[in-house]
């Protein structure tokens, strides 16, 4: 099952507008209903804060809003100490907490994230510039992360 991040859904909101692919959002909504995707609350936070209409579109489908549990910020622990992050010293050109939060509902809830943060083919030395994707890729249980092109793509749906 997808959990959506804050640049997937953003991304969707604001390179395919309701008014011109209505058919979208409307699988889109009725997929959020099923529980067919989910949103982890720190996701909840940012698209609220950055998208408040997009916010106001998700939350009239009823999300599967996830909150971290002690073993979700458990291993968001891990994932930081992985990335060599100390205190709170994140790196802009990195992942930041939220993300590790993110990254850890996905592990601890076995699912594969949707988000739209640039692939990076290279890891960078320091490994907490290091965007999702990669540090979807460096963790144990090898989540999965897919763009939003490809949960259209996958889905076979015609719009």
């Amino acid at each position: 099952m997808p959990a959506f991040d804050a640049s997937s859904i953003i991304h969707a909101w604001d390179h395919y507008p309701v008014n011109q692919f209505p058919k979208l959002w409307v699988w889109l909504g009725e997929q959020t209903q099923a529980e067919q995707f989910v949103v982890p609350e720190a996701v909840d936070g940012e698209v609220k804060d950055r998208a408040p209409d997009c916010h106001k579109w998700l939350h009239q489908h009823n999300p599967k809003i996830i909150p971290p549990t002690p073993a979700i910020l458990a291993d968001a622990l891990k994932l930081k100490a992985m990335l060599g992050i100390v205190n709170d010293k994140y790196n802009r050109a990195g992942v930041g907490e939220n993300d590790l939060i993110i990254i850890a509902t996905c592990i601890q809830g076995h699912l594969e994230l949707v988000s739209n943060e640039g692939v990076q083919t290279d890891l960078p030395q320091n490994l907490a510039k290091c965007k999702i994707p990669a540090v979807c890729a460096m963790t144990p249980e090898k989540v999965a992360c897919i763009d939003f092109r490809q949960v259209i793509m996958r889905s076979g749906k015609v719009f």
